[in-house]
């Protein structure tokens, strides 16, 4: 496949690929993303911790903790990062639970879900400039009865919860 380069912008690209799949000449535009971390959090009270967010142009939302992987950061260490400067908390370790592609016909982005445990609020939030969030924390089975009734779409806050749901057979 040949690639041409349309946009390089601070967290995605875009490129055009030209090429042949099984014989058939095609073209694809794909969205090129470094990946996210995002962390299934729960405090010593076992509440799920989320993050409130101002996501343009949907909103406020509603989320577990993620963000972008730096160049060349391993999705683990993102994962320990991004939940100690989204919610001031540390975590002692960090347990995969599910990786997924989000938007896999156009688009390189692929999100690493893990499960932060032994956790211990160090620091308040730090936030870069363009990030408007608040902390909040939600009992499971109410955060579960907002993704049913459709009040979550946030995909990495279902596709974690519902995994980690799904392996405690709560599901």
């Amino acid at each position: 496949m040949k690639k041409r380069k349309i946009y390089e912008g601070k967290i995605l690209g875009l490129s055009v690929y030209d090429g042949k799949i099984e014989g058939r000449k095609v073209k694809r535009e794909i969205i090129e993303h470094r990946g996210a971390a995002a962390m299934l959090a729960f405090d010593e009270e076992k509440k799920v911790i989320l993050v409130k967010q101002h996501r343009f142009p949907h909103g406020y939302i509603l989320e577990i903790p993620a963000g972008t992987l730096e160049k060349r950061e391993e999705s683990v260490k993102c994962a320990f990062r991004e939940l100690e400067e989204e919610t001031g908390y540390r975590a002692k370790k960090m347990i995969p639970l599910i990786t997924y592609y989000p938007s896999i016909g156009y688009n390189t982005e692929v999100i690493h879900c893990f499960i932060a445990s032994g956790l211990k609020k160090i620091a308040d939030l730090k936030l870069d400039d363009d990030e408007i969030l608040s902390v909040v924390k939600m009992d499971l089975k109410k955060l579960l009865k907002l993704i049913k009734t459709g009040k979550i779409q946030d995909s990495k806050t279902i596709c974690a919860v519902l995994t980690y749901a799904a392996k405690k057979k709560l599901y």
